[in-house]
């Protein structure tokens, strides 16, 4: 009997010791039945952890019977399961809830990317106000207008100045941003054509770290993503000072069964602080309709207009200011400002396949008007008529891309996921022109005048092997560019072509040893293609020039509601570019180096109280200029941001946010200094049943500052020879908005 006991007893512990070195597998979706996709699966007994694929589905190795399984996923109340027998043969399905973002849902999962996810509680605490406005969520980002708001908005990252993107990849949905030898610069992103309550989130990475990421993707990318569908209806009026007015509508125009579809529109006016009025005026309209079979595949049609129309003040002289000729808001040339417009149409699917993978597509089309009036110089190149210019141009983008993805579970000693994508991108600018005028009424002399035809077609593959705690992420990218132009100031026909490969592989290596410590090692090599203008008139020269980056750094989460990030960066560039105003081009000036370090906290203090803060120090120099000389102009050194946001059950909530950058070097030997500056925002909103009332302040001390400033060499009217100093657009004064929306 005694021996029967014991028998039992072994096979007892056998059986539950075989148990537990089971692997449970598992589908995660939402309450709709759609996966989710990265979503943290923790076993509290054993510190075992893994997350959900883009199927939903799920890995959990060394579990056994009773053990507590924690699903986490921002956006999702967190959910404890206790494991069944019966899972390990017929698997768990597991069925997240929605709920309110917030910290303690984050579980640091082995992905690239996961500072994307902090962020966007950042974005839930404290909702953005402008499309533009958005990228200041992205640590380290600051923008700065400079033309009366209609054109888009100069960018800074890493040490960069960017201009309008050369540097930084933008993308709404997949949809590219950057326009490719745009009439007024190489990279020009304009995200004006977004309506800031239609973003439900981004996702962003910095340095050339990414495969699905191309052209212009060197200090890093940006992807906005649009609500997929919309629960009730939504209208707002917001009306502030400097004749500001805002009109918004979103509405469910659909909603059956697998069907749904919201159309938004807004309708912006202001003057500006300025004293001579801005007459700015802006339309947005977008229509999304969604087709969607839960485990199967949805589909999602955007189309979306925008238009508006400008005038500016332009960049003044700090001379012209201090020896009292204008106020910081008056303008030398008041004729600047411009008119532009896109519309776009858009069409994403993403199929699950039988064989478990899945094709992810998209394709899309836009037309693009721009025409802008702009004075730099005033009158130092044309003492009689001034020196304003106007760019101009008509483009139409083409573009498409595939994506097939897959996920092996024991894949020789750990999980692969992977995915591999072909795509195009064709744009065709016409009439592209830089003009010398008078007044916005007469061409005195057409500098250039052609057409642009440039396409770039790529592919990537894309890996994720899964050994234990180690994430190691292989990646490789083809991009293949043709250049064409057409040049209408040839008395004959005059066309020029050059073509080019370049390959960009990169290898990033995560280590997460537990759901609440992530360490990273990223390096890779990205581009940045030039202008047209410049590649042909080159011969070729200067077309791709690389960049090579290394990110060493750590996300820590030491408690729930705690999330701490850290990260010493490098990256070389081959070529750097300068945008040349007055040439309406951006042309190389040599190889450069920059280094810095990024530190960032998040602290959820109470389910009502939110803090974040941001700091990056950056060191920029050149490396084809001598000692003391090799500055990079505009080249931040040191930013900073963060905020409070409070939400109150009584409906009161708010916040209140900074932004600090320090004074940097406006020439190459720092011999013109662009002035820092410390602007803090704030926002007050009480919400009553559907009702929202709310106040914005813009600027709420009333700091005096430069939103954007250049060296620049000018001569005024009254000048027999010309001065370099700096010119500078006047930062927002003190600036109050009223807002009353509902919801219905």
């Amino acid at each position: 009997m005694y021996n029967f006991k014991c028998t039992f007893s072994l096979v007892i512990l056998l059986f539950v010791n075989s148990i537990s070195s089971q692997n449970l597998k598992g589908t995660i979706r939402d309450s709709f039945g759609n996966p989710l996709q990265d979503v943290g699966v923790l076993n509290k007994n054993s510190g075992q952890h893994s997350h959900s694929d883009n199927k939903g589905n799920f890995v959990l190795s060394n579990t056994k019977a009773y053990d507590s399984i924690f699903f986490s996923s921002l956006g999702f109340a967190t959910k404890m399961i206790l494991v069944q027998a019966s899972n390990f043969t017929n698997g768990m399905l597991v069925q997240m809830e929605a709920a309110s973002i917030a910290l303690d849902q984050v579980v640091l999962v082995s992905k690239v990317d996961v500072l994307s996810r902090m962020v966007a509680i950042d974005i839930e605490s404290d909702p953005v106000k402008s499309s533009q406005e958005i990228l200041r969520k992205v640590p380290g980002l600051v923008i700065g207008q400079h033309a009366g708001g209609g054109k888009a908005e100069q960018l800074f990252l890493r040490g960069f100045d960017i201009d309008h993107g050369t540097d930084i990849a933008l993308s709404v949905d997949g949809l590219p941003v950057n326009m490719v030898s745009h009439a007024h610069g190489q990279g020009y992103a304009d995200l004006h054509f977004v309506i800031p309550e239609t973003i439900q989130n981004l996702n962003f990475g910095k340095g050339p770290y990414y495969a699905d990421q191309g052209n212009f993707n060197t200090a890093g990318y940006v992807d906005l993503k649009l609500r997929k569908s919309i629960d009730t209806n939504f209208a707002s009026v917001e009306i502030g000072q400097f004749n500001t007015q805002r009109f918004l509508g979103m509405f469910n125009v659909l909603d059956s069964g697998n069907s749904s579809a919201y159309i938004a529109s807004e309708l912006y006016l202001t003057d500006g602080p300025v004293k001579s009025p801005q007459n700015f005026n802006r339309i947005n309209v977008l229509g999304r309709y969604r087709y969607n079979l839960p485990g199967d595949q949805e589909m999602l049609i955007t189309a979306s207009h925008f238009q508006s129309k400008w005038d500016a003040s332009g960049q003044i002289p700090t001379r012209a200011v201090a020896q009292g000729i204008i106020t910081r808001f008056g303008a030398i040339d008041d004729t600047e400002g411009g008119q532009t417009s896109r519309t776009n149409i858009l069409f994403n699917h993403n199929k699950k396949l039988l064989d478990g993978g899945s094709i992810i597509s998209k394709a899309y089309v836009s037309q693009y008007n721009f025409e802008l009036y702009s004075n730099f110089t005033f009158f130092l190149n044309d003492p009689e008529n001034g020196d304003q210019i106007k760019q101009k141009e008509g483009r139409v983008i083409i573009g498409a891309e595939t994506t097939y993805a897959n996920f092996f579970n024991n894949w020789g000693r750990g999980n692969l996921e992977y995915n591999a994508g072909l795509g195009f991108r064709y744009d065709n600018s016409d009439d592209n022109e830089l003009s010398h005028t008078r007044n916005r009424q007469t061409i005195l002399d057409r500098i250039s005048f052609g057409d642009v035809d440039e396409v770039n077609t790529y592919g990537f593959l894309n890996g994720e092997i899964k050994l234990g705690n180690f994430t190691l992420n292989p990646a490789i990218r083809l991009d293949y560019f043709k250049f064409d132009y057409v040049n209408h100031l040839s008395e004959l026909y005059d066309t020029k072509s050059e073509n080019k490969i370049v390959v960009s592989p990169k290898f990033n290596t995560i280590f997460t040893p537990n759901p609440k410590t992530q360490f990273f090692l990223k390096t890779g090599i990205g581009f940045h293609s030039n202008d047209t203008r410049v590649v042909v008139a080159n011969n070729g020269t200067d077309i791709l020039p690389a960049a090579y980056g290394i990110d060493l750094g750590t996300i820590l989460k030491p408690a729930d509601k705690v999330v701490l990030n850290a990260t010493l960066w490098s990256l070389f560039l081959d070529q750097e570019f300068v945008y040349v105003g007055d040439a309406g081009i951006v042309e190389p000036s040599g190889k450069t180096e920059r280094y810095g370090l990024e530190v960032g906290a998040r602290y959820q203090a109470t389910d009502w109280l939110y803090l974040f803060v941001d700091a990056n120090y950056t060191k920029a120099k050149s490396l084809a200029a001598n000692k003391g000389e090799d500055y990079i102009p505009l080249a931040p050194d040191f930013v900073s941001n963060g905020g409070i946001a409070v939400e109150l059950k009584n409906g009161i909530s708010g916040g209140l946010n900074y932004r600090y950058v320090d004074d940097r070097p406006a020439n190459e030997d720092n011999s013109i200094v662009a002035d820092g500056y410390f602007v803090t925002d704030a926002n007050i909103n009480y919400k009553w049943n559907n009702w929202t009332l709310g106040l914005i302040v813009e600027n709420l001390f009333d700091t005096e500052w430069n939103e954007t400033q250049f060296a620049t060499e000018s001569r005024l009217l009254n000048e027999t020879s010309p001065v370099e100093e700096i010119h500078f657009t006047p930062g927002t004064p003190f600036y109050l908005r009223g807002k009353v929306s509902v919801t219905f």
